[in-house]
Parts: structure tokens; sequence; C-alpha cells
């Protein structure tokens, strides 16, 4: 994947910038409700300044019914009451950006909760006026749904309305329509509230689910599939969704044209960007690739292929090198870690004794991959999954899977700041919206900020080493010949060569340098001590080494 000469303009921030991910209802509560707030996200983003970070992410903080955690909006230009108010909003992005940080918000237009008014009125006859703004259809002449599609949240994809007496689509809960974007109004209406934030001042969006926005007219059936689970993030083999090709339920050839009328509505502002989620199974890397191509639709995407349970150097060099042929002139973004699936520290370690070594090698990995990177909140803490009783579960997915599948809240647990405070210093209320696990108050940001050699210093150092060498931020990346064990590459940009050379195994290993190289002076990255005798590397298990080619 060739590099193109980039300059550091604002408009290029995007472009290999690290982003930190806010999960607003879990990240500091300032009412004492025990549900985070934006309050509580200001109060608290001189320490994600201090990691060292580019921009922030919110996920959903609009009105919402909160059936899916507000991801089911029912007012696009509101702040939902329990995170506060629009004038909270206002002076968080003031705060941030005086702090030198971009804003990312959530834009969630795939699908609306089933309390939006443009829904409450769609549903109302077949006659009124946005009576084609949601995916509508009859049912067979037998009752039943109009084809195979499923819902990713467990039963079909359909749910009948006595009113209109015909089946709405839904990819997630049945309190979730899906919008019709075959309708021009509808991606009218979509583009006006996106707007809004523009106007607002927000330096992106994040858009989920972004290959779901538009359906095949002609409703044929999914063919079945196979899936493979060796990368899969938060699809698994215990949902039957997983058992379909879905060709016709998403990832339509009409979603170019409505991105790249985003794109454009995006270009009309300064130093905007868009980074899309997309969950397309084996053809999510095509899927990125046709979606960032052409620097006319999305900046960059990022897709579950790093988000499952793999974590080998024969898996990621796969994924890597298949970006490399297929993403030929578009961007990606990745991460380990989000609000969907398993913590990495946990998927990733197999004996607790490794899990601030795992959590250090992880985030050194990262850091020198290339494209953009997102982190979640508490990785920097090394934090992993909690464990939940099934009376604490909040997540309607986990809930419904129980106990084949336990859900997301594992991953949504509030953050850790003071380990001796109640609550961990999350909120001074009487309860926490979901438990603060012990084990996590062990790891709080007052424990590590005393603690030199703790994950928490690592991210700082990791990042600041990733910022003061250009080629980590957008250069080339040339992968070379290592047995199966070993994750070896260069990365290389402006006159400088970095070689990376990654063990991910629990045993030493040794890394014959080829001769081609030449002389090679180590570098040593934060955390890991460079060695190199005569030409050979020698790795610890969980290692890495570094050094200028």
């Amino acid at each position: 994947m060739a590099t193109e000469a980039v300059s550091r303009t604002d408009a290029n921030w995007w472009r290999g910038a690290v982003i930190y991910q806010i999960y607003p209802r879990s990240f500091q509560d300032t009412t004492g409700d025990g549900l985070g707030d934006i309050k509580g996200i200001t109060a608290r983003l001189p320490h994600i300044a201090s990691l060292g970070v580019d921009a922030i992410w919110l996920s959903p903080f609009f009105t919402s019914p909160m059936a899916d955690m507000g991801y089911d909006v029912s007012d696009y230009c509101n702040v939902d009451p329990m995170f506060g108010t629009l004038a909270d909003f206002d002076e968080m992005m003031i705060e941030a950006h005086r702090l030198g940080l971009k804003v990312i918000i959530d834009q969630v237009i795939s699908h609306t909760s089933d309390r939006h008014p443009w829904f409450v009125e769609s549903r109302s006859s077949r006659t009124n006026p946005k009576a084609d703004w949601y995916v509508w259809a009859d049912p067979k002449a037998d009752g039943t749904v109009p084809n195979n599609w499923l819902s990713i949240f467990g039963g079909p994809g359909w749910e009948w309305d006595g009113v209109r007496k015909q089946y709405y689509m839904h990819n997630f809960l049945i309190s979730q329509p899906d919008l019709n974007y075959h309708n021009p109004e509808v991606q009218e209406a979509v583009l006006d509230t996106v707007k809004f934030w523009l106007d607002r001042g927000v330096d992106g969006f994040r858009l989920d689910t972004v290959n779901y926005y538009f359906h095949d007219k002609q409703l044929r059936n999914n063919p079945p599939m196979v899936y493979d689970t060796e990368g899969a993030g938060m699809e698994t083999d215990t949902n039957p969704y997983s058992m379909q090709n879905h060709l016709y339920d998403k990832s339509q050839p009409e979603n170019i044209g409505f991105l790249k009328r985003l794109r454009a509505l995006l270009d009309s502002y300064e130093g905007r960007a868009t980074v899309g989620e997309v969950g397309d199974g084996p053809r999510s890397l095509t899927t990125l690739a046709i979606y960032t191509s052409g620097n006319d639709k999305l900046h960059m995407c990022y897709t579950f292929d790093l988000l499952g349970p793999a974590f080998s150097a024969a898996y990621i060099r796969k994924v890597m090198t298949t970006v490399q042929d297929t993403v030929t002139n578009g961007w990606v973004c990745w991460a380990f870690s989000n609000h969907d699936v398993v913590r990495h520290v946990t998927r990733f370690t197999e004996v607790p004794e490794e899990q601030d070594r795992v959590a250090k090698l992880s985030i050194t990995l990262l850091s020198v991959l290339r494209g953009s990177i997102c982190l979640y909140q508490g990785e920097e803490l090394g934090l992993t999954e909690a464990e939940l009783s099934y009376e604490d579960l909040r997540d309607p997915y986990g809930i419904r899977f129980w106990p084949a599948f336990k859900g997301r809240d594992g991953c949504r647990t509030p953050m850790v700041w003071e380990a001796g405070a109640p609550h961990a210093g999350f909120t001074e209320g009487a309860k926490t919206w979901l438990p603060v696990p012990r084990e996590h108050a062990a790891r709080a940001v007052d424990v590590q900020e005393a603690d030199p050699a703790s994950v928490l210093h690592h991210y700082r150092a990791t990042l600041a080493f990733r910022k003061a060498h250009p080629p980590l931020t957008d250069g080339d990346m040339t992968f070379l010949d290592t047995n199966q064990d070993l994750l070896a590459f260069v990365r290389e940009k402006g006159g400088e060569s970095l070689l990376f050379v990654f063990n991910l195994t629990r045993m030493p290993q040794d890394y014959t340098l080829p001769k081609r190289l030449g002389d090679c002076l180590p570098v040593s990255p934060p955390g890991f001590a460079s060695r190199l005798e005569k030409g050979v590397v020698r790795l610890d298990a969980l290692d890495m080494f570094c050094a200028r080619v």
C-alpha cells in the first residue's frame, strides 16, 4: 500500500490519529445517580489529554429510551437528561478543544428508537407523510415474516404492527426500526441532523453500523453461510445470525451514493472527519476498501478483524497483508477493544500473571501498525473483562443469549479513578448502574500514577514514541519473512526506517536479521529492552524488538 505525501494540516488530523473512546454512562458521574454524565467527561478530560491522544469519541448521549444504552435514538439533536444538557455538551467541547483534543460523536443513523417522532408517524397509517420512512413489508399469505432476515439481537428481523397490518424491519432490537434510505426524504432528514452537530463544532463522526443503511428492495432471502469465527468480535457461533451470508439485508451498492453525499456535507466544513464501523463478516475489509476509496466517501473505517480472540503473528499478518492488498487508497482505524467486545487483556491473556505484559505489548503493537488507532476507556489501566452475574446484566443482547454469550456489560463497567474511594471514585452515590469490580479498583488511576512501571505510564510513553517517529503516523509498512511465531515488518517514511519484531508467544524466540537490511541500530521502545547479538534478535516471551535500519 503506497504512501502518498501527507501534509499534517488540520484537515488531515485524522490520518494516523489516536482516538480515545468514552462510554459516557460509565466514565464519571457528577450527580450521584450512579450514571456517568457529560460534566463528568469534562472533569476528566485532563486525564485523557495526558495520554497524548488526538481525539475523543463519545458513544451516544442523545435523547433515548435507553433500550440499547442510547443506540436507540429518539431525538438526534438533543442530549438525554441522564447525561445533562446541550449547554453541558458545549462546555465540554470548549474544554476539549482547549486541551488540544478533537471531538468525535456517534451517529446511529441506520435505525431509530420506535419512540422517535418519525416512527410514531410512520406506523400510524400507510398514507401519512412519513409512511415510507421505514422498511415496511406485507406478510406472506400465511401471515409469516416477509423473508428469512434475522436480527443480530435474536429472532426474525421483522416485527408485526397491528395498525398498519405490516411488518417493519429491525436489524437489532424490536424497538430499533430500520430507516428506509431508498427514500430521499430520509437521507435529507438524516443529513440535517448531522449538520446540526457540525454547526455546533464537532470535529467528526463515528458512524455506527455504516454498512446497514440500505436493504435489498426485492427483499430476497439471504443464503446460508458457514461463518469463520476466528476473528469474530460481536457475532458469535451462539447466534443464528452468523449462519447467514448477509447479501441482501446490508452492504448494498446504493450505500455508496449516500456516503458521497455525507462526505460532501463534511467537506463543506473545515477539518471534519468520519470513521465508519463495518461489520460484514469475511467481506469486512473489502467493504472497508470500497467505503474509504477515492477521497469522496468515508475518511476511514474499522472492522471487527482485530476485535476477536486471535492474537498470533500469523493472524495479524494475514489481516494486515489483506488490508495492503485490498485497501489500496483508503485508510483503516485499528482497535483491540471497544464497547461491544470482551476487553482484549482478557481475550489475549492465558494466565493472570501476564496481564500487565499483554497490556503493554498490545498497545505497543497497536501503536506501530499502519493506520489510525482507537483506545477504549480503561484499557490504559490494563482492565480485564468484568465477571457479572445474570442479575447484574443490562445489555439486551447478553440477556437474550445468556449463558452461552454473556453480552457486552463486562466491558462497560464504570471507570476506576481512586482505589480507596467508594465505587473507585466513579460516583458519590449509593449505587452504580453496573458493579465496579474489586480487581478493577486495585488498578485505579491514582494507584497507577504512583507506579512508574504501570500500564498507564506505559501507554503515555508508547503514544509519545509513536508521535516522535513520523513513519508510525502514515508511513509504508513492509512485512519480512519469519517463522509463524514472529511478526516482523518495517515502517518507513521520509528517510526514516524502523524495524519491528514481535514475539506473541509464551516462549523465547530468535530472529536472524536479513542481510539486506544492513546495519541495524537497536532502539528501545518504552517497556522493552531490545537485544541484538551478532545479527540475531533475542526475544523473550511476549517481547518485541525495534531498530533503525
